[in-house]
């Protein structure tokens, strides 16, 4: 079955960056859409990125355009979130989802996408 396992996050201060990563297996990754969302306590779920496996489209929330680039490795059935100039408010719990089988991948809408990892804590302080 479709299992995806986010790593990377951790604290770190304002300014900071991280990379996080979500390795995807159970499923042929060569096609289909990976997001990544966020989640802060009391918050509803934020799509913040997403990316076309096996082409070049990229689609961004505007809260983290030019400070977040996605990417994939396919070779190594993973997705990446560089997350650079990183703000108080980018805490959150990050979750990296999938949309195995689709070709629309600009989207952000938490209910498009049917699998999820566990998520990874981002935390960063001022």
């Amino acid at each position: 079955q479709v299992q995806l396992v986010e790593s990377g996050g951790g604290s770190v201060q304002a300014g900071g960056s991280l990379r996080l990563s979500c390795a995807a297996s159970g499923y042929t990754f060569s096609t289909g859409c990976i997001g990544w969302f966020r989640q802060a306590p009391g918050k509803e779920r934020e799509g913040i990125a997403t990316i076309y496996i096996g082409g070049t489209s990229t689609y961004y929330a505007d809260s983290v355009k030019g400070r977040f680039t996605i990417s994939q490795d396919r070779a190594k059935n993973t997705v990446y979130l560089q997350m650079n100039s990183l703000k108080p408010e980018d805490t959150a719990m990050y979750y990296c989802a999938a949309r195995p089988w689709s070709f629309v991948c600009a989207t952000l809408e938490a209910n498009a996408f049917g699998y999820w990892g566990q998520g990874t804590q981002v935390t960063v302080s001022s």
